[in-house]
């Protein structure tokens, strides 16, 4: 999973320079969504192994309890099975411990690189927000809209103005107030 999002980041950041800043953004955006995920799927993971390693431990524990029992009681055959399930229980919590070391370091380079993702789309979009009004605008303009005047904005905000105007004595009157 998450070799697949660092090669869609590495592609999205050599293709930032060609690309318009807001579809950038978004992009990034949707790569840290998705990195985030791939953490918390990493850390769903390292917990999985920590309770397999737990009860791993716990089955050799017994495992060897159950050796030192039959050498206790003189039964070769039991001492016998008993130690061949201790070693496969010794064996296996190695592999876990182990694969618990990698999930563990896999963990922390995942979270530096969500952590530099958050970096990189704050900075996308931390720019001025003419910029963003300017990419909006050019955005509707390569769509066959057109930029609107001084006075459009004016009837707007007056539009707006009427408006609350309205919903403000609409609640006096709900309220009594009036």
């Amino acid at each position: 999973m998450l070799e697949g999002l660092k090669a869609r980041l590495e592609r999205l950041l050599r293709e930032h320079g060609r690309s318009d800043p807001r579809a950038y953004a978004a992009e990034l955006r949707e790569a840290l969504l998705e990195a985030k995920i791939g953490v918390s799927t990493v850390r769903d993971a390292l917990g999985a192994t920590e309770r397999e390693l737990a009860s791993e431990r716990k089955q050799m524990g017994d495992a060897e309890r159950r050796g030192r029992l039959a050498a206790a009681v003189p039964d070769s055959e039991t001492v016998a099975l008993a130690e061949r399930f201790a070693a496969r229980h010794r064996e296996r919590v190695m592999v876990l411990e182990r694969k618990l070391e990698v999930q563990r370091e896999e963990l922390a380079l995942a979270e530096r690189e969500v952590a530099e993702m958050a970096g990189l789309y704050r900075a996308a979009v931390g720019g001025s927000p003419s910029e963003s009004v300017d990419a909006a605008w050019r955005d509707l303009q390569s769509a066959g809209g057109a930029r609107s005047t001084a006075d459009d904005a004016d009837l707007d905000r007056r539009q707006r103005d009427e408006a609350v105007e309205a919903q403000l004595a609409y609640l006096k009157r709900k309220l009594g107030k009036q």
